[in-house]
């Protein structure tokens, strides 16, 4: 165990207190540091103070995201933080890849080594040397450090200094490789654990799940607009399409709907089969607004998407969806030990109900009398009238989208002037509509 202030014989020697110094601070002295790209940048500057003419540092790390492969950490001279650059998956496909010094280290290599200032060596004639020596430096080196279960991930370190690193800089940073992988292990299993739940559950329920809230039964009342996003004939597109086919066309409506609504401040809470459920708390400013203008830009982004698809000789894709406000359980519901983070409640029902009467009245978009209400003064909306919706005893006053979420803005030349009372007045009068003044 490495005491801070320990002295013995070997540690008089300045750079094995140094390097005490740096790894007793790797361990103790980064706890409050959420991100390894931080810790890798102040790591480099204590090499320097140290003595070690380090120069550029990276530090290439695979993750589990579904954009990324994996993440580049690079520190230069004197930085007070790394940059980041996140890896694509083809990535080992490309050339700036292939007989990289990375690739070497992945298929095996221990150690690569490469002096700059000579000409290069037949097996390292890779880019990656040419951008070093234009930058002027002299020397690099690179291991993999090691995460459970031999995990690979690799670090590099490079310098100017003329006659490039010494034996006893080499032997200084191969003896802090260890402490840097428990600490970048840590680090990364972190930020794996808030990407997974990020992309399975959504940001907002992932940071509830990671503070502890894993109860079952737990949970709060929330008041927020509701999305219900539904694709049609998908069970016959299914069953008469190749598998790879069907996949293609759910990522590609998933794109369309739910990049929008990401963007708009919304949450997708799950996809079901060929549908979504979506949620913009009404704790946010103009939440009902937003979600509407997630709505018409996901519109926009499928009138595009079937174009491509008529080009293509495929049939259009045609959806329902259906819009409610109120209030929902959001929380832990399922079994002892299999829990999902959902909502629940009359609120829900409504939303899914009007988007299966999308069905019914030929409209691709549903709203409720109640959400309606919240965009009245902003976006010009259609009433098409009263209707029955299983599970509830009495008709629901529907509105269609008439107008752009964008468009109709109070002031314009086209701009609705209803107040709230007209607004209430015309819920009986469903040949109206709301923009018709």
């Amino acid at each position: 165990m490495l005491r801070k202030g320990h002295r013995n014989e070997a540690s008089q020697d300045p750079a094995n207190r140094h390097f005490n110094e740096i790894a007793y601070w790797l361990i103790h002295g980064t706890r409050h540091e959420k991100f390894i790209h931080d810790i890798f940048a102040q790591m480099c500057l204590r090499l320097q103070g140290a003595g070690i003419p380090v120069k550029r540092a990276t530090l290439h790390l695979d993750i589990q995201h579904p954009q990324w492969i994996g993440a580049r950490l690079t520190w230069s001279d004197g930085g007070r933080k790394a940059v980041v650059h996140h890896v694509e998956h083809d990535v080992e496909h490309r050339p700036e890849y292939i007989g990289s010094p990375v690739e070497e280290i992945r298929l095996g290599a221990c150690e690569v080594r490469e002096n700059l200032e000579r000409a290069p060596s037949p097996a390292r004639t890779h880019k990656a040397y040419r951008d070093l020596r234009e930058l002027g430096l002299t020397d690099y080196v690179a291991w993999p450090i090691y995460h459970t279960l031999d995990k690979r991930h690799v670090v590099s370190f490079s310098t100017d200094r003329p006659g490039g690193l010494k034996d006893s800089h080499i032997a200084y940073l191969k003896e802090l490789l260890p402490v840097l992988s428990l600490v970048s292990e840590i680090r990364v299993k972190n930020l794996l654990a808030r990407t997974l739940l990020d992309t399975y559950v959504g940001s907002h329920a992932g940071k509830l799940i990671l503070a502890g809230d894993t109860r079952r039964g737990r949970g709060t009342t929330v008041s927020a607009a509701i999305m219900m996003c539904d694709l049609r004939d998908f069970t016959k597109m299914s069953d008469s399409s190749p598998r790879d086919e069907v996949i293609g066309l759910l990522n590609d409506y998933f794109d369309a709907m739910s990049e929008p609504i990401a963007r708009y401040g919304g949450e997708i809470l799950k996809f079901i089969g060929d549908g979504l459920l979506a949620v913009l708390p009404m704790d946010r400013p103009a939440a009902c607004l937003n979600l509407l203008r997630a709505v018409e830009e996901g519109r926009r982004n499928m009138t595009k998407l079937n174009a491509i698809r008529r080009r293509s000789g495929r049939s259009v894709l045609r959806y329902g969806i259906g819009v409610h406000v109120g209030d929902v359980m959001y929380g832990n519901i399922g079994s002892h030990d299999r829990l999902d983070f959902t909502i629940i409640g009359p609120a829900v029902n409504m939303a899914c109900r009007l988007e299966a009467l999308t069905k019914r009245i030929g409209r691709s978009v549903l709203l409720s009398h109640e959400f309606a209400a919240y965009v009245e003064d902003d976006v010009e909306l259609e009433s098409v009238g009263r209707h029955h919706v299983r599970g509830f005893g009495y008709p629901i006053e529907v509105f269609s989208l008439g107008g752009s979420a964008e468009a109709h803005r109070r002031g314009g030349a086209q701009a609705p002037t209803w107040s709230r009372q007209h607004y209430a007045e015309a819920r009986f009068s469903p040949t109206r509509s709301i923009a018709a003044g």
